[in-house]
């Protein structure tokens, strides 16, 4: 699992910078300033979920103990990007406003994500 957490860190934090680099560029005079924002949020919050993966499978790898409970927060950041950077991409080139309904989903996702790592760094054995 850490080449996957890491593999997949590292793909997610390239393109966040690539949806950010397009957003500033190719969007700035193509959407609302509102869908902008909307954009650049799911590239930020894609951003800080791809360096919490790489500490996940950083984690993994150096862990004697709580190695399920850093995959399963390993697998809700990944849950959470997609679904909350997801949603907010498609929200903001499409105009859909139900997509929004499904946004705070990921939320939840990150937030699970962080009080399982949280839970797993307190019982954490090197």
């Amino acid at each position: 699992m850490t080449q996957f957490f890491l593999s997949i860190a590292a793909v997610f934090g390239g393109l966040s910078v690539a949806a950010g680099a397009f957003a500033s560029h190719a969007l700035r005079d193509k959407i609302s300033e509102r869908s902008l924002e909307v954009f650049e949020t799911g590239a930020r919050y894609q951003m800080y979920h791809a360096l919490a993966l790489l500490l996940v499978g950083i984690l993994i790898s150096r862990a004697e103990s709580s190695q399920s409970t850093l995959i399963a927060s390993g697998w809700l950041f990944i849950i959470g990007i997609a679904i909350f950077s997801g949603s907010l991409y498609a929200l903001s080139l499409t105009d859909i406003k139900t997509l929004g309904a499904i946004t705070p989903l990921g939320g939840v996702a990150f937030l699970a994500g962080w009080c399982t790592l949280a839970f797993a760094a307190w019982s954490l054995k090197f």
